[in-house]
């Protein structure tokens, strides 16, 4: 049975919802095409370390999506990327949904993460205001709410579906059907799909620069949006 892609359907819907999250990084005319490889879920002991080594050798820049709980139970790991180069966004505490908080629990679980990554890095927790919602999953209200905290919101453009483990091969395969100038790469490093993380990095990343891509930061990304 063919793969339907219900989420690039539906970040069609969601990107015309919320135009003030960023869903792809702007491309300007005569540079060569970037996309951002991003990973969410993490870290993990098993997951993440091989996944480190496949950036390292390739001489690429991850950004991650962490959750909280993860990096409260696993700080070294956390530097060990930050030292790495790789930049860090915040995921929630743990992965539920954000309109399912209240205003209160949602604030309190991002500040919190906040201060985990500062004590696992050394930066200051104001280093860390960018986010991804889990599951992409946001309301009117939840944005109005992330903005008013001066959080910046970080959706995605290709999505594989890679946390139900359909194969490494079909990953690459589905994110190739998607990339585009400006991507922003959906992968998982964490307990769901987060065993094939490596080895669809270790195909992607030449297969993408056989198609003229490099690899960015989002910090760079968003530091040059002001």
């Amino acid at each position: 049975m063919a793969w339907l892609a219900p989420y690039p359907l539906l970040h069609r819907v969601l990107r015309l919802a919320f135009p003030e999250a960023l869903w792809s990084l702007t491309v300007p005319r005569g540079d060569r095409p970037s996309v951002a490889l991003t990973y969410d879920d993490g870290v993990h002991p098993q997951f993440t370390p091989p996944l480190l080594e496949v950036l390292a050798a390739e001489g690429v820049v991850g950004n991650f999506f962490l959750l909280g709980q993860q990096v409260a139970a696993h700080p070294q790991l956390v530097r060990q990327v930050w030292h790495q180069g790789h930049w860090l966004g915040l995921h929630g505490y743990q992965h539920r949904s954000f309109p399912r908080l209240g205003a209160a629990e949602l604030r309190s679980q991002l500040i919190q993460t906040q201060g985990l990554l500062a004590q696992a890095t050394g930066e200051p927790s104001e280093a860390f205001r960018a986010l991804r919602p889990p599951n992409g999953i946001v309301t009117p209200q939840v944005m109005t709410r992330l903005r008013d905290w001066g959080y910046r919101v970080v959706m995605w453009s290709v999505v594989s579906e890679d946390w139900r483990s359909p194969g490494v091969d079909t990953v690459v395969h589905r994110t190739l059907e998607q990339v585009h100038p400006g991507a922003i790469i959906v992968l998982h490093d964490g307990a769901l799909g987060g065993q094939d993380a490596a080895a669809i990095t270790a195909k992607l990343i030449p297969q993408l620069r056989d198609r003229g891509y490099s690899f960015v930061s989002l910090g760079s990304v968003l530091r040059g949006e002001g």
